[in-house]
């Protein structure tokens, strides 16, 4: 690479404008109104009339780095807002004297799901045909509330994330609460205007996704200062745990992204020194990746297996061929679109682990699997500075592929400069390639960062096996799926994890199962609507092919 070949700019832009501070009396002069951040918060649909135009992202502060901060990552460095009302503080609910602020009418909504937090609802398999039960009445509830504006949120991304995040678990009580048998769910307009209005402006689907489960799902317990989820549907230690160990695996994973960073502006120099840094960064990165399937495998002390199969998965689950959603007073609003994606929350969703996998040239994409596009398409679920973030992170890697310049450098390392520049579709190299030393210090380090990639990925599958596979497959032969009934959950409390339901398998070992067995494994779907077991182990199997072999 040549001189004059400018910088490649890895995750942030460090020439962010600031404001002004005098040293003389360290006041804070105020920005002028012609400056950026003194600008309204720009709308997140683009319009014809302003696409020719450069629009500064102030969504939030952190738009410019892609919403990815240094300290949490992918979660928000302050508490997400726990109510779009409250009480005073800088929500702005109400006054001094008690009146309703900008965010006051918002109460409607952030009540209506206090009622259905503390009520311990029923799933609809559970009701049944019974009526007038008190899930019943909190859904005539929902079809009375007024059709609220959005438009007092659109200036603050904290709120409409908050309102994304009411109206879908909101929307998901209501669905999830719906008699059993039904092939459609009506969702009323007080629900169907708000949420696909608010979530045409975050560019997010209409319902529940991994952003509103995990990243702005949490607070600070006053006492120590530790995490706690924000909202639930079961309230049970369990549900709270499972949503925690996915937040604390992102915070885990900060160091993963600043590792990252750094091989990165390593690569664009690409000398020896880099060469011998990069090196440290991979071993480092496999530690931390490592420390998230550590933090993985916490999720059997805190999460009861049978409670989570019955009692909360089933919340998540999106729109399915057997029970189709239907948005009515959509034709009230011609700009909006009827929504395409309603696949439900999904690990999937975790932008964490698509980074990864960009940064070390794992690819999931096949012309015969049909489970392939499935990761690209969750991406439409994630926020969408972090789909930015991707975006930018997949262009630098065509730009400069690691796993390509590992290659050229373990080549050039046995004597051999003049070879061409592989890039990063290079097929892997076989036994036969007298180029690889397999002690060359940098592929090393980069294979044991891949092998800790699938090593994760190995005890996710081990995980849902557990807590999925296998509770699925004891309610098809035992007749385990009748309802426990109401406060069924202290009853179950105690029972244990279920053992040996599952382990992860590697092609070619002896799976011992009939076909019938493996045709009912495959058959399952995850949250996300893929066919999960054969997702997973593709998924896997895609990540270990990426070790470079010799």
């Amino acid at each position: 690479m040549d001189a004059s070949t400018p910088p490649m700019d890895s995750f942030t832009d460090n020439n962010t404008p600031t404001t002004t501070t005098s040293s003389m009396n360290n006041t804070l002069f105020p920005l002028p109104p012609t400056h950026f951040l003194s600008q309204p918060r720009p709308s997140g649909i683009a319009s014809p009339s302003s696409s020719n135009r450069v629009v500064v992202d102030t969504t939030t502060l952190a738009a410019h780095d892609f919403d990815v901060d240094p300290r949490t990552g992918f979660m928000p460095p302050h508490p997400p807002i726990a109510r779009l009302g409250g009480v005073g503080g800088e929500n702005g609910a109400h006054g001094e004297n008690g009146e309703y602020g900008k965010y006051g009418m918002y109460e409607a909504w952030e009540g209506i799901l206090d009622e259905a937090c503390a009520g311990a609802f029923r799933l609809g398999r559970d009701i049944g045909t019974e009526t007038g039960g008190k899930e019943e009445r909190w859904r005539g509830r929902v079809r009375e509330l007024p059709i609220l504006c959005i438009t007092p949120l659109l200036d603050s991304e904290p709120h409409l994330r908050r309102a994304h995040h009411v109206l879908a678990w909101i929307l998901h009580f209501y669905i999830h609460t719906h008699e059993s048998g039904t092939e459609e769910v009506r969702i009323p307009p007080p629900i169907t205007l708000p949420l696909l209005r608010v979530s045409r402006e975050m560019h997010l689907p209409p319902l529940l996704t991994y952003s509103d489960d995990v990243l702005y799902n949490w607070g600070l317990n006053p006492q120590n200062s530790s995490l706690r989820t924000l909202t639930s549907f079961t309230s049970t230690a369990s549900e709270s745990h499972f949503y925690l160990t996915s937040a604390r695996i992102e915070l885990i994973g900060v160091r993963a992204l600043g590792l990252m960073q750094d091989s990165l502006d390593e690569l664009f120099v690409g000398d020896d020194i880099a060469r011998t840094r990069i090196t440290g960064f991979l071993g480092e990165l496999a530690g931390v990746v490592g420390e998230m399937e550590g933090e993985l495998g916490r999720m059997y002390g805190g999460c009861d297996v049978w409670v989570f199969y019955q009692y909360i998965r089933p919340w998540f689950q999106g729109e399915s061929e057997e029970k189709r959603w239907v948005f009515e007073g959509i034709e009230m609003d011609p700009e909006l679109e009827y929504p395409k994606e309603l696949g439900g929350p999904s690990a999937g969703q975790s932008s964490l682990i698509h980074a990864l996998d960009i940064f070390l040239g794992v690819h999931h994409t096949s012309d015969t699997d049909p489970d392939s596009s499935f990761l690209s398409r969750m991406q439409l679920y994630m926020p969408r500075h972090h789909r930015n973030f991707l975006s930018h992170l997949r262009e630098q890697s065509r730009r400069r592929s690691l796993r390509a310049w590992v290659l050229e450098s373990v080549a050039n390392a046995e004597g051999e400069a003049n070879t061409p520049l592989l890039n990063a579709n290079t097929p892997l190299l076989n036994a036969n390639t007298p180029l690889l030393n397999a002690n060359t210090p940098l592929l090393s380090a980069y294979n044991s960062a891949v092998t800790a990639l699938k090593k994760f990925r190995d005890a996710h599958i081990v995980l849902v096996a557990r807590y999925i596979i296998g509770p699925a497959a004891r309610v098809k032969t035992r007749g385990d799926s009748q309802s426990l009934g109401e406060g069924s959950y202290s009853k179950i409390k105690g029972e244990g994890e279920m053992k040996g339901e599952g382990e992860a398998k590697e092609e070619g070992e002896d799976e011992e199962e009939t076909k019938g067995e493996e045709k009912d494994r495959e058959a399952l779907k995850g949250t996300g609507g893929t066919h999960l077991a054969r997702f997973l182990k593709s998924v896997r199997d895609n990540t270990r092919d990426a070790v470079i072999q010799i």
